[in-house]
């Protein structure tokens, strides 16, 4: 059986009872036959039960459920969100509206709370690009937040080194650069030194920091951090990258290995530069200057654009000039990489 067979079944039977009431109760009021207006309304009420209860029940029912079935999801999300915004604003108003007087007190919070909830579906229905628009661009701007990396801690070498500047200008490292205040502090220290040498890589290292903070992409801050179970600069970097879970940005060699074996991720600089350093194969031709001797006996020595040395066999003599050379061996060391090359014929 259908829905709508039960709901006439039920209607009718509903509306009869109700009429057989009705009838008795007319009768009385206007001194008529009990019986006979009893069977004239139960019989109007079985019909009317029999004809109208589909069309006041199930069929309101099945329309709205094949509406909602044809909406899109957005749009009723979006109805439901003003439903409930349109209800907690007429909530916030009953209180005042039951402080007037009778019969306001108890019309106006049913009335208030019927018009909030129809305007607040209404208002985010028919702006729900908009509104969904505008609850997207707040989460993207999340998530672009998000989608920036990790800050990374600077050591000493790195700053007083300087091709950071020139890295972070390039937008390579899109986190937060943070100079701990230890670092700064060695830093200080070393400017102050008596050593001269010192003194210079000091000063460096503070005009380096100062051209970061102007020039870099990403932001440069010194943060304040207490250490104070380790003494040595690095140990307090290794211990600071593993409370921050960031990496440490350096070219020191033993301070990446032992921040390695402690599992702290480390951006080492030297490495980065041979990872970009033109890349040559053996036949290849270039041409250079030899600018002095080599170690062997007739070596000469000379160094493209990005610092990369090429030993040239039997080079000696030519010292001072540009010559062309063809490429015979491409040597990988830890100090970067060296070319090996002979006098092009």
């Amino acid at each position: 059986m259908s829905a709508d067979f039960i709901s006439r079944i039920i209607g009718m039977l509903v509306l009869a009872v109700g009429g057989v009431f009705l009838g008795i109760y007319l009768a009385a009021q206007l001194g008529g036959q009990p019986y006979q207006y009893a069977a004239i309304f139960f019989l109007m009420g079985a019909l009317a039960g029999l004809v109208l209860t589909p069309y006041l029940s199930v069929r309101p029912f099945i329309a709205v459920r094949r509406r909602i079935r044809q909406a899109p999801a957005h749009q009723l999300l979006a109805g439901t969100l003003g439903l409930v915004v349109g209800l907690i604003i007429a909530a916030l108003l009953v209180f005042p509206l039951s402080l007037l007087p009778s019969p306001f007190k108890q019309i106006l919070p049913f009335v208030a709370a019927a018009l909030f909830g129809y305007f607040g579906a209404m208002v985010m229905v028919t702006r729900q690009q908009d509104i969904f628009s505008l609850i997207r661009g707040q989460l993207s701007e999340k998530q672009t937040k998000r989608a920036r990396g990790r800050p990374v801690l600077l050591d000493t070498s790195v700053i007083i080194d300087g091709r950071i500047a020139d890295i972070s200008r390039t937008g390579f490292i899109d986190g937060d650069m943070l100079v701990p205040r230890f670092v700064l502090n060695e830093l200080q220290h070393i400017a102050d030194s008596s050593d001269a040498l010192r003194r210079r890589r000091g000063r460096r290292g503070l005009e380096m920091l100062r051209r970061l903070q102007n020039d870099s992409v990403t932001p440069v801050r010194v943060v304040d951090m207490e250490i104070d179970d380790v003494r040595e600069v690095d140990d307090k970097l290794v211990v600071a990258a593993k409370r921050m879970t960031c990496p440490i940005v350096t070219n020191d060699y033993n301070l990446n290995r032992v921040a390695q074996l402690q599992g702290v991720r480390v951006l080492n600089i030297n490495e980065l530069a041979n990872a970009v350093k033109a890349m040559f194969l053996p036949g290849e031709s270039l041409d250079i200057e030899i600018i002095q001797e080599g170690k062997e006996v007739g070596q000469g020595v000379g160094y493209l654009d990005d610092g990369t040395m090429v030993v040239v066999e039997d080079g000696k003599p030519y010292i001072g000039r540009r010559v062309e050379v063809v490429v015979t061996k491409v040597l990988q060391t830890a100090a970067g990489r060296m070319l090996f090359a002979r006098i092009e014929q």
